[in-house]
């Protein structure tokens, strides 16, 4: 299997749509495409997946050791013709302005993959060289082996474009991509719209194809791409085979308001003998039959309180779950559905009660950045002194808090700055963090056996949820 690495010069130079627009040609074309993405995002893999028809993977050098995205990779691209890695933000940005850490930049060279680098044209002429060059030379190790002019205005414009690289850098154009408005995706508060929200419909995905077949040159792109990664990766991770049916059920919350989740989490829980299933806690009435465990991920309830809140239904079917003592993980938006309000532009919309938590949404970014995380109480996920590590990014707070427990005790790397976090009550345990489970393995085996525990133990309802009071 071949492979390369799709990156930018910065954020918001398009290569998101472009490597979009290139797994949908080269799926045209009849190949199998195994889509990646660099980093923490869990938006833009979900339009990669789309148009893929294959869950993208985050691979990511702060979270995970070299170790363990390769075993990620190694997994997920069995049966794949090619493996096309989305990088983030800038080729050389990372979480450090002294080091590679957390880079695309890094990511290509541990996976021997070649650089294919976009670049935003409407702006500049011969300039352009000038940029391209100092990323050519910026890291003699990583090999930039083509480039894509983005939003470039007409023929004339690419001309120039062309003739000042050409006389400057030897790095071959793979093609150029004009100002194409019907290929935008639209942007909000946490990043790209969310492929549940805007499903690409056929005639887009076909869209994307033509661009890329008509103004880049596909048989070279796949040319450039090399199979040298494949000596870096280790033989396939063995997984004891489960003798008998999974274990375990749990339900996991998939719509419109509930959709930011790590695929390999996901995986390691089948391992340890989950059976997964969704439901939406946006429209339906009741949790899936014979539901063991909740896993409640992040997403935008914010968008969606109303709907959310006017499903009483699936409310009190949540608050009885809770009450009876079965396992629930919920992550950031999870975590807000289960507070007790969520204010949204002022208006304040009733959630689930399960914790005592008012969250207010607010216009700038709160916490962002990856976080250590020590477990300083038992919890669903481990006992007191299990480490792992996630990611934090949310535009909401928490407006007041009434009697809680704190399972985490949180480092944010790039802040420095540590706080209790976690909230666990009975055995549930909420957070604005997503941990990624490859940071620590056991942690998919403590949800099973927490679950497993659950089934086995009779537990005495709560009388009641924390009130409103103090919260």
């Amino acid at each position: 299997m071949k492979g390369f690495l799709i990156a930018g010069t910065a954020s918001g130079v398009g290569k998101t749509t472009i490597t979009l627009a290139i797994e949908a040609a080269l799926r045209q074309r009849g190949m199998t495409v195994q889509p990646y993405k660099c980093g923490p995002d869990y938006l833009d893999t979900a339009h990669h997946s789309m148009i893929c028809g294959r869950k993208c993977r985050n691979l990511d050098t702060v979270m995970l050791s070299a170790e363990e995205n390769l075993a990620s990779l190694r997994r997920s691209a069995e049966g794949a013709d090619i493996a096309v890695v989305e990088g983030m933000m800038g080729l050389f940005d990372g979480i450090s302005g002294a080091s590679e850490l957390g880079s695309s930049a890094q990511i290509a060279k541990m996976l021997r993959l070649p650089v294919v680098l976009v670049m935003d044209a409407s702006s500049c002429s011969r300039s352009i060289a000038a940029t391209l060059l100092g990323f050519a030379k910026f890291d003699k190790e990583l090999s930039i082996s083509a480039v894509i002019l983005n939003r470039v205005a007409g023929e004339g414009h690419y001309k120039m474009l062309a003739e000042a690289i050409q006389g400057s850098v030897e790095v071959p154009i793979l093609g150029w991509i004009p100002r194409e408005s019907a290929l935008s995706i639209p942007e909000r508060h946490l990043g790209l719209h969310d492929a549940n929200e805007r499903a690409w419909s056929q005639a887009e995905i076909a869209l994307l194809a033509d661009v890329a077949e008509k103004h880049l040159d596909l048989n070279r792109l796949v040319a450039i791409a090399t199979s040298n990664f494949e000596d870096a990766l280790p033989a396939m991770e063995t997984l004891t085979p489960l003798s008998a049916a999974p274990r375990v059920r749990i339900a996991v919350a998939r719509d419109a308001a509930f959709s930011f989740y790590y695929e390999d989490n996901f995986d390691l829980l089948r391992d340890c003998g989950a059976e997964l299933i969704e439901f939406s806690p946006m429209h339906d009435e009741r949790l899936p039959d014979g539901t063991d465990a909740l896993y409640i991920g992040g997403g935008y309830p914010e968008l969606h309180a109303e709907t959310l809140s006017e499903n009483r239904s699936m409310i009190t079917a949540m608050q009885q779950f809770c009450a009876a003592g079965k396992p629930v993980y919920a992550e950031c938006g999870g975590m807000m559905y289960l507070g007790q309000e969520i204010i949204v532009e002022g208006k304040t919309f009733s959630m689930a009660g399960v914790l005592p938590l008012r969250i207010e949404m607010s216009p700038r970014l709160v916490k962002f950045g990856y976080v250590n995380i020590h477990f300083e109480h038992d919890c669903v996920l481990g006992r007191a002194g299990t480490e792992a590590m996630g990611h934090s990014f949310h535009y909401s707070r928490i407006e007041s808090i009434g009697m809680v427990d704190h399972a985490y005790l949180l480092k944010y790397i790039r802040a420095g700055r540590s706080e209790h976090e976690g909230f666990a009550t009975q055995n549930v345990l909420a957070s604005y963090v997503h941990i990624h489970f490859r940071t620590n393995r056991q942690l998919a085996q403590n949800f099973v056996d927490a679950t497993l525990a659950a089934k086995k133990k009779s537990f005495e309802p709560m009388l009641s949820f924390p009130s409103k009071q103090g919260a």
